[in-house]
C-alpha cells in the first residue's frame, strides 16, 4: 500500500494591517520630531489661539525684555535694521521675516520694528507667538 504524501501548506501571514500600523507610527514620529528650539535668547512670547506654526530657516528678528534687538541671534541696532534687511532680501525664503518679541516689550518698539521691516521691502511679516 502506497501512501501519498500531501504537499505541505505554507502558512500565510496577512501583513496588511501591520503595514498600516507601521505607516501610522512613521507619520507620527515624523510629525512629532519637527519641533524647532530657538537657542540663545530667552523670550516669553504672547499666546494666541489662532497661531499657525511657520518654519523659517533664515531670517528671524528677536526683541528681548530689555528691548535689545537680535537678527538671527546677532545683536543689532534698530538704526541698522533696514539696511541689513535690504541686503538680505534676495536670500530670504519667500521674502518673509519673523518678528518674535517678548510680551513685556513696549508696543511702540514692536510697531516701529514692524514699520522698518515693511519699509525695507519684505513681502511678509510674521508675528511669532506660542500655542496655548
Amino acid at each position: 500500500m502506497q501512501f501519498r504524501s500531501k504537499p505541505k501548506r505554507k502558512a500565510l501571514l496577512n501583513i496588511t494591517s501591520l503595514i498600516d500600523v507601521l505607516f501610522l507610527l512613521l507619520i507620527f514620529l515624523m510629525v512629532s520630531t519637527t519641533f524647532l528650539e530657538q537657542p540663545g535668547i530667552k523670550l516669553e512670547l504672547p499666546e494666541a489661539d489662532s497661531a499657525i506654526v511657520v518654519e523659517q530657516k533664515e531670517f528671524t528678528l528677536y526683541v528681548d525684555k530689555s528691548g535689545k534687538v537680535f537678527l538671527n541671534d546677532n545683536e543689532i541696532a534698530v538704526e541698522e535694521l533696514e539696511e541689513k534687511i535690504k541686503k538680505a532680501l534676495p536670500e530670504i525664503e519667500g521674502g518673509a521675516v519673523i518678528l518674535k518679541a517678548d510680551q513685556e516689550v513696549s508696543h511702540g518698539l514692536v510697531v516701529r520694528l514692524m514699520d522698518i521691516v515693511k519699509k525695507s521691502g519684505a513681502k511678509k511679516l510674521v508675528i511669532g507667538t506660542r500655542l496655548k
